[in-house]
């Protein structure tokens, strides 16, 4: 049997689970943050924007007025190309002239300074996109295969005819837009980082007092507090109990409800103990008074001239003397095995102990099937064999009692686990009717009888399943139950 205490972890959380408090913050102020840089982003660009289009149609209309002032109908007689050529105009400047001479020309200045003529369709999207802003001097149309320009449509002087289109490419305020665009965001994604690691790190230092307190509340959560004398040592540093700040707050209420745990656990200890010494002294001294009462009925019983009525009397004495001395030892030893004493350790068989114990109780109970599954190999543990006799008993004779004729009781021994980890497994298995539910989970408190669905011929003290329960804690294992009708398991290991 090993010395273990059942598993104790966090209780598991139903659905899915919960942000802690830091990823919360972090992304509430990422979003907040994201949020402002996003406005701003899309302000900075569209003020950005106004501004390159207004010195874009600053410098169109400068030159479209130069053109409309210096050319006349002169300019008629050449080509776009041609007039381009003769200005000598910048690269991204562009012309279309409707000449009843030449035709529709127009010709665009590239990067290198070259003259580049324009097809038909784009000419007759740019004298559309200047037809379709007539009320606005300059209009932004973009022309496939050479881009976006701010156009707009000369006349000669005094006269209302257009005679062609000027205009200037938006190229340099495009990408000067797009470069200020990409800064941004790449400012944008680096200030980011550089928030969430300072978010982080400041979350986190502002947090670590929390988690101390967490981190106290879970050592001391571990502790076994239910029984035992119980010192609860931990307590929240003095440093992160200061009830000047939130922290503080929750550090100091966990250590004064610490102190009050602690004094609680302390004052039950003494109770408990305090009823121990009582019933393991009163049970002491109620045995011999109870011995001279069955020694008296025993040497009355033997006189001859005793009336048969006396003769009852005096056997009913004795019978329940001798249930009450029963009594009074369960209760002593219980009272010892609390204090941690009346256990003599030796090296025990657990298989040759259970054999032994079924056939007792084959001859005691004849009405059931009994049974036993054990191995040839001994299976030795560290124990009393006198109360692991008592405990094996006791199991196969509850469910003696408590079973109808012919139910089969089967007891197994198995071993668990490898090297210093091997355990003695040991289950008594009946199939009788089960126990209550009800019942089930206080089936090994003390002065607990079973419910009539066991049926129950004898009554008996409630204690022999408490006292079996007390046996095998003390000898640092564990014992368990399982019911559904049909099959009980008592488990011990």
């Amino acid at each position: 049997m090993t010395n273990g205490l059942p598993p104790r972890g966090p209780a598991p959380q139903a659905g899915r689970p919960r942000m802690t408090l830091q990823g919360r913050l972090m992304i509430t102020i990422f979003a907040i943050v994201a949020a402002i840089m996003l406005v701003i982003s899309l302000v900075t660009g569209v003020v950005l924007s106004n501004v390159l289009n207004g010195q874009a149609d600053a410098r169109a209309n400068e030159a479209l007025t130069n053109l409309k002032n210096e050319f006349g109908i002169g300019m008629l007689d050449g080509t776009a190309k041609d007039q381009l050529q003769a200005a000598q105009a910048a690269p991204g400047t562009l012309l279309v002239i409707v000449s009843p001479f030449t035709g529709t020309t127009g010709a665009v200045v590239g990067t290198d300074y070259e003259r580049y003529a324009l097809n038909e369709s784009q000419m007759e999207r740019i004298l559309e996109a200047t037809k379709t802003s007539a009320s606005s001097p300059l209009t932004t149309v973009t022309i496939p295969g050479i881009g976006g320009f701010r156009v707009g449509a000369i006349a000669p002087r005094g006269s209302g005819e257009t005679i062609g289109v000027f205009g200037l490419s938006t190229a340099g305020e495009s990408a000067t837009l797009r470069q200020m665009l990409w800064a941004i965001g790449f400012a944008t994604i680096g200030g980011m980082l550089l928030l969430g690691i300072a978010t982080s790190a400041v979350i986190r230092s502002g947090l670590r007092p929390l988690r101390s307190v967490a981190h106290t509340a879970q050592r001391v959560a571990q502790q076994r507090l239910d029984q035992g004398d119980v010192s609860i040592a931990e307590r929240v540093p003095p440093a992160l109990a200061d009830p000047g700040t939130e922290v503080g707050q929750v550090g100091s209420a966990l250590n004064t409800l610490l102190d009050h745990v602690e004094d609680s656990l302390s004052a039950r200890q003494r109770n408990e103990e305090t009823m121990r010494a009582f019933v393991a002294d009163a049970s002491h001294e109620l045995r011999t008074p109870l011995s001279s009462i069955r020694g008296y009925s025993e040497l009355s019983l033997r006189d001859g001239t005793l009336s048969e009525t006396s003769r009852q009397s005096l056997q009913r004495i004795e019978a329940q003397s001798q249930r009450m001395t029963g009594l009074v030892e369960d209760l002593l030893l219980l009272a010892r095995l609390d204090e941690g004493k009346e256990l003599v350790y030796d090296m025990v068989d657990v298989n040759q102990l259970v054999v032994d114990a079924v056939a007792d109780q084959a001859i005691a109970g004849m009405e059931h099937d009994w049974g036993a599954d054990v191995g040839e190999d001994p299976v030795l543990v560290a124990g009393d064999r006198a109360r692991l006799t008592q405990v094996v008993t006791n199991l196969l004779a509850n469910a003696r009692t408590h079973t109808p004729n012919g139910t089969s009781v089967t007891v197994a021994v198995r071993t668990e686990g490898e090297g210093s980890a091997t355990r003695a497994v040991l289950t008594v298995t009946d199939t009788g009717p089960g126990i209550d539910p009800t019942l089930q989970e206080k089936l090994f408190t003390r002065f607990m009888r079973a419910d009539a669905s066991r049926a129950r011929k004898t009554g008996g003290s409630g204690l022999g399943l408490s006292i079996a329960k007390a046996i095998v804690e003390a000898h640092h294992g564990t014992i368990s139950m399982q019911s559904r009708p049909g099959e009980t398991t008592f488990t011990v290991e």
